[in-house]
């Protein structure tokens, strides 16, 4: 393409960028005196030009000529901010960090930068065209929720990326890095659950944690929805959860199984679907009885947004479990396939899974690894039932417990015969 072309084409960009947002600041005015209308669509589209002259004017007489042109165009809009408070009081720095925004924009798109200019353009769009709705939220957000965000934002983005990732202790097998981040999944998964109740309600909200949380990790799910077991009339809805987020683990197994090696499938496909099947049958069954059972004028079960106490709890219990599996493995040494992948199911599945689909494709035998997989989930079903027991009491377990040994019992029994 002629550079002259491409000159055109970017500027059109530059224009399209600020006649876009000129035409959201006008639609937002458009109820309001013109006369008083200090920037409308054109005077947008005029920016964005600007900025793509300055850019163009900066390549040939250096950096601090389009530097001195936005210096200037700044202090334009600020006097005629600051003769705008003096007449109408204030009305907030929004237009005016717009018409800045569209300069830089419109230059931007003039430095073949122009998908990304338009793609700036539809965001600032579309962010002051949420202005009611944004503020609304804010208006219904507490101080609890508003703490419960940032402390999440906190142990995540500002303490989880301090932390060292690699391994201490015995074995080396206290790893900071992967402690913590089990705890921020545990505390985002809480937070996403009170989310999800605030929106839809505590019935469909839980069982929609459930089922993302369970992509995630279902034993962070557990422990999450077996805490809230003091609200008897959850007690239905919980042990629906519980077995959801539980029934997504086998379809899981399945999918990497299936990309590291695939001539596995055919003897894992049933037993893994098999008790999929029961645990969503028991999910279901549950699902419908709480329907029945809930009351959702009541408290909701989460009043906290963020609570970093379970979070803690379990990842001391994660490293406990951490710690026995390195110990089993060191001083049973080859005491074989099945034990491993039986005390290895205990901390994680997926490990184990992808290791044995591994060992597979070389010296193991395809009817060990397939067993091994097996028992492995089969002991990692158990653990969180084991949880769902401890943390949920003995109603929650008595709900859900006949249903994962029958879901397990089934599968067995398929792998078996």
């Amino acid at each position: 393409m002629p550079d002259e072309l491409q000159t055109l084409l970017n500027f059109a960009s530059a224009l399209a960028a600020g006649l876009l947002i000129g035409a959201e600041r006008g639609w937002q005015e458009r109820h309001g005196d013109d006369t008083r209308l200090a920037a409308g669509i054109r005077t947008y589209g005029l920016v964005g030009l600007l900025g793509g002259f300055a850019l163009l004017l900066g390549e040939h007489f250096g950096v601090l000529a389009w530097a001195a042109i936005f210096l200037g165009f700044a202090a334009l809009v600020l006097t005629a901010y600051a003769g705008d408070l003096l007449q109408l009081g204030d009305r907030g720095l929004t237009s005016e960090m717009a018409l800045l925004i569209t300069f830089l924009l419109g230059s931007l798109a003039v430095a073949d930068q122009a998908p990304l200019a338009a793609a700036g353009a539809v965001a600032v769009a579309l962010l002051l065209g949420l202005k009611q709705a944004l503020h609304g939220a804010l208006r219904r957000l507490s101080e609890g929720e508003v703490l419960g965000a940032l402390k999440l934002l906190f142990i995540s983005l500002v303490l989880l990326p301090a932390l060292p990732n690699q391994g201490y202790g015995p074995w080396q097998a206290f790893n900071p890095y992967v402690i913590w981040w089990m705890v921020v999944l545990i505390a985002a998964i809480g937070f996403a659950a009170y989310v999800a109740i605030r929106l839809v309600g505590t019935r469909h909200g839980l069982l929609i944690t459930a089922l993302l949380g369970g992509i995630v990790s279902s034993t962070a799910m557990t422990l999450t929805l077996a805490r809230l077991h003091g609200e008897r009339r959850l007690q239905a809805l919980l042990a629906c959860g519980l077995l959801a987020t539980s029934a997504l683990m086998f379809p899981r197994v399945l999918l990497e199984v299936g990309l590291i090696n695939p001539a596995l499938l055919a003897q894992l496909f049933w037993p893994l679907t098999a008790a999929a099947l029961v645990y969503s049958g028991g999910a279901l069954a549950y699902y419908r009885l709480a329907g029945r059972e809930s009351d959702e004028s009541g408290e909701p079960p989460l009043k906290n947004p963020f609570e970093l106490g379970p979070a803690l709890r379990f990842a001391a219990l994660l490293l406990l479990i951490l710690f026995l599996v390195e110990g089993a493995r060191r001083w049973l040494g080859d005491a074989g396939v099945y034990l491993v992948a039986l005390v290895s199911g205990l901390a994680d599945v997926d490990a184990i899974t992808l290791s044995l689909a591994r060992s597979a494709q070389m010296d193991l035998d395809q009817q060990v690894a397939v067993r091994g997989i097996f028992l492995a989930a089969l002991s990692n079903s158990l653990v969180k039932a084991g949880l769902i027991a401890l943390i949920g009491g003995r109603q929650l377990a008595l709900r859900t417990a006949p249903v994962m040994l029958g879901g397990l019992l089934v599968g067995a029994a398929l792998l078996l015969f």
